[in-house]
C-alpha cells in the first residue's frame, strides 16, 4: 500500500525536536575542556570539532529561538546557526581567555541573521551590517507599530535614517518589502469573481505582427545588399571579411597572416581597405532602394 510522505513542515519540525534534544543530553564543558577540545580541533581532530558543537548546540536553539517568525522554520535557524558556530570555531583561539560561547555568540547571530533576511523575499536584500540593521530594527518598528494600528510616520523614517546613517529612500524601500511576502503574479488582481490575474495585465514586451514583419523585410535588404557587396571585393579581401567577421569563430589577424603567406599588418591593410568598400557599396545600395 502506498504511503504518503510527511509534509516538509513536519519533516523539519522532527529535525529541529532532535536537536533540541541532542543539546539537552550534552554535558557543560569546563574552561580546560573547552580549551584542550579547541586546540585539538584546530589540528583537525574531528572528535574534538563534534563535541564542541554538540556542547554548543543549547546556544544555538536559544539564539534561534528570538527569531522565530511565520515562514521561518525552526530547523532551519539552527542549521544556520550551527554553521556560524562552525566559522567560529574555525577562527577561534583557545590560548585567549574568552570562552568559545562568548566569541561565537555573534557568528551564530550573524548566520542566522543572513537567512532570515535572505529568506524575507524571493528579490535578493543586501546581507551587508548596515541593511541588516536597518531590516531587523524596521520589523521591531513595524511589528510595535502594529499593535497600535499606526504605521511608519516620516519622522519615524527620519530618525532611523539618522541612526542609521541609511538614505531615507533606503528606509522607505526596506519598509516597503516588509509590508508582506511575495505575492504571486497568477493570484486573481481583485476581489471579484473571475477576476483576471496580475501576469494577465503585464505589458507584453514581443513585437506588434507589423513590428515583426518589417523587421524580417529589412533583414532581408540588408542581407542581399551584403551579398551583393562582398561579391564586388576581391578574392582575398572576401576571404579576409568573411574569416574576421562572418564565421561563428573570427580568426586573429596573425591567423589569416600564417594562411595567406603575409604579415599580420598586411592583413590588416587588406581588411580596412575591404571594410571601406564596404561602407561605400552600402550606403550607396542602400541610397538606391531609398529613392525607389
Amino acid at each position: 500500500m502506498a504511503t504518503r510522505s510527511a509534509p516538509v513542515s513536519t519533516v523539519l519540525g522532527d529535525a529541529a525536536g532532535a536537536l533540541v534534544r541532542l543539546a539537552r543530553r550534552q554535558p557543560m564543558l569546563s574552561r580546560e575542556e573547552e580549551r584542550d577540545l579547541a586546540r585539538r580541533a584546530r589540528r583537525g581532530d574531528r572528535d574534538a570539532v563534534s563535541r564542541l558543537v554538540k556542547s554548543h548546540l543549547r546556544l544555538v536553539i536559544g539564539i534561534a529561538e528570538r527569531y522565530r517568525a511565520p515562514g521561518l522554520h525552526k530547523g532551519d535557524l539552527i542549521q544556520e546557526g550551527c554553521i556560524g558556530l562552525m566559522q567560529a570555531l574555525q577562527r577561534f583561539n583557545p590560548d585567549h581567555e574568552a570562552r568559545l560561547a562568548t566569541y561565537a555568540r555573534l557568528w551564530i547571530k550573524s548566520a542566522i541573521q543572513d537567512h532570515v533576511v535572505r529568506s524575507w523575499s524571493l528579490v535578493r536584500l543586501s546581507t551587508s551590517t548596515a541593511q541588516k540593521s536597518l531590516f531587523f530594527n524596521l520589523r521591531r518598528m513595524r511589528a510595535a507599530l502594529s499593535e497600535t494600528g499606526e504605521s511608519l510616520s516620516e519622522s519615524a523614517v527620519r530618525h532611523v535614517a539618522a541612526a542609521l546613517n541609511q538614505t531615507e529612500a533606503e528606509v522607505r524601500r526596506m519598509a516597503r518589502r516588509l509590508v508582506g511576502p511575495d505575492l504571486s503574479l497568477d493570484v486573481a488582481a481583485g476581489d471579484q469573481a473571475g477576476a483576471s490575474s496580475w501576469v494577465s495585465q503585464l505589458a507584453d514586451d514581443a513585437p506588434t505582427p507589423e513590428d515583426a514583419a518589417i523587421r524580417r523585410d529589412e533583414t532581408r535588404r540588408w542581407t542581399g545588399a551584403l551579398a551583393a557587396a562582398l561579391g564586388e571585393l576581391r578574392d582575398r579581401e572576401r576571404l579576409v571579411i568573411r574569416r574576421r567577421y562572418l564565421s561563428d569563430v573570427a580568426t586573429t589577424l596573425e591567423g589569416l597572416g600564417r594562411e595567406l603567406g603575409i604579415s599580420k599588418e598586411r592583413v590588416r591593410q587588406i581588411e580596412a581597405r575591404a571594410m571601406a568598400k564596404l561602407r561605400r557599396i552600402l550606403s550607396q545600395r542602400v541610397g538606391e532602394q531609398a529613392t525607389v
